[in-house]
């Protein structure tokens, strides 16, 4: 048998935090490149 319940919840909870946080850092990435490409400067 695998890991209990439990933890493999746990594991799917940390793992879907993680694609979002990392989402939203290609999100702003891509952000940012479109408003130096039309101008803005940061």
């Amino acid at each position: 048998m695998g890991a209990p319940l439990w933890l493999r919840r746990l594991g799917w909870l940390v793992l879907i935090w993680l694609a979002s946080v990392a989402a939203l850092g290609v999100a702003a990435w891509v952000l940012r490149i479109i408003m130096q490409g039309v101008g803005f400067r940061s």
